[in-house]
């Protein structure tokens, strides 16, 4: 086949996945329509159904396309489709650049009305008085442990988790300098300095590092010092028009941040789900073992536990514990009602999807 021959039948499938794109969008919009009869006051983005989507589509993908690319593609079409039936609003841990938009991004779709907020407790409060319908917050980090800022807001909130997303991170030293021999001063939110300790010690010794809010905030500071560098990701390089000295100069080559999606919503089972619980018991022996025996009883899986000040009282602690399974699912749900019954459990504070990783 010539390469004009190869080329008309690409056009001839481009008119013809546009037609497909477009009927699909016709079907969203109906689904709206049904909804709003039938709902009244409907809830168009549904995480779990999402979710089925994207797992669906990379289990019967053939390629040459990489389960990647084609759960990439098919999450912004989704984000188009919702964005006709209704723009989705989301809050986010900001300032503009941060991991935490592209957390946002990876999860909503570019299609999403998505804006910064400049703390964790804003993007609750936000979501809380209904300024956006949904907020994105980190929770951990792989190498540096758990947010403790985004668990203490869940223990005064009644806010619900829908849906988590993970984002693998890579850190970059930009600058203004061209090259690392100028940086007297390098600037990054102080986990990132952390996730690069060991680069940091043996590239820039002398350097001196200086702990700031946000990693796109250190990107801001330096944009007009050319003896400071920031650790940030490429996207703040880009907004900041700052070069990128040095590449992936995380310590951990599989360094990742988990971030939580939270609203108003509990979505129903996807078939991969977890449940976040905050659970709480006195402080006598046995007590702990106690409150943790139901899950093993009936055969629930705990994926992580972390214990919180409660902030009622001196030495009291509340504690956050992942388990595997949807609430309303057999086990899970007996292991729930036996918690209740003794007291233990504070709150669900959701069950969602697990993250769909690609």
């Amino acid at each position: 086949m010539t390469l004009e021959e190869l080329r008309q039948n690409i056009d001839k499938l481009d008119d013809e996945v546009l037609e497909l794109l477009n009927r699909r969008a016709s079907l969203a919009q109906e689904v709206a329509k049904v909804k709003i009869k039938t709902e009244g006051k409907a809830e168009f983005y549904r995480p779990e159904r999402e979710a089925r989507v994207l797992k669906k589509i990379m289990q019967h993908n053939k390629g040459p396309l990489t389960n990647n690319q084609v759960a990439a593609l098919f999450r912004e079409i989704m984000s188009a489709c919702l964005a006709l039936e209704k723009p989705v609003s989301v809050a986010y841990l900001g300032p503009e650049g941060t991991f935490t938009q592209a957390a946002a991004a990876k999860h909503f779709g570019k299609f999403a009305d998505i804006h910064p907020l400049n703390s964790i407790a804003s993007v609750f409060r936000e979501v809380e008085t209904q300024g956006a319908q949904y907020g994105v917050v980190p929770i951990e980090n792989s190498t540096e442990g758990i947010i403790t800022h985004t668990l203490d807001e869940f223990v005064q909130s009644q806010l619900k988790i829908c849906g988590e997303v993970e984002i693998p991170i890579h850190h970059n030293l930009l600058s203004k300098a061209n090259d690392i021999s100028e940086i007297k001063e390098v600037y990054a939110h102080q986990q990132s300095l952390g996730q690069c300790r060991r680069w940091l010690d043996d590239n820039l010794p002398e350097a001196k590092k200086i702990p700031v809010g946000s990693n796109a905030e250190a990107a801001k500071i330096v944009k007009d010092n050319l003896q400071a560098a920031a650790i940030a990701g490429s996207i703040a390089a880009t907004i900041y028009e700052l070069n990128i000295l040095v590449r992936n100069i995380e310590d951990t080559e599989r360094n990742t941040t988990r971030f939580l999606i939270i609203g108003n919503n509990e979505p129903e089972p996807s078939g991969n789900d977890k449940t976040t619980l905050l659970m709480a018991t006195d402080n006598n022996p046995g007590s702990l073992y106690r409150m943790l025996e139901p899950f093993a009883r009936f055969g629930v899986s705990m994926t992580r536990i972390e214990s919180r000040p409660s902030r009622r009282m001196n030495w009291e602690y509340v504690f956050f514990v992942d388990i595997e399974g949807h609430k309303s699912l057999n086990g899970v749900k007996d292991a729930i009602k036996v918690l209740m019954d003794n007291g233990h459990i504070i709150s669900i504070l959701g069950s969602y999807p697990k993250s769909v990783r690609y």
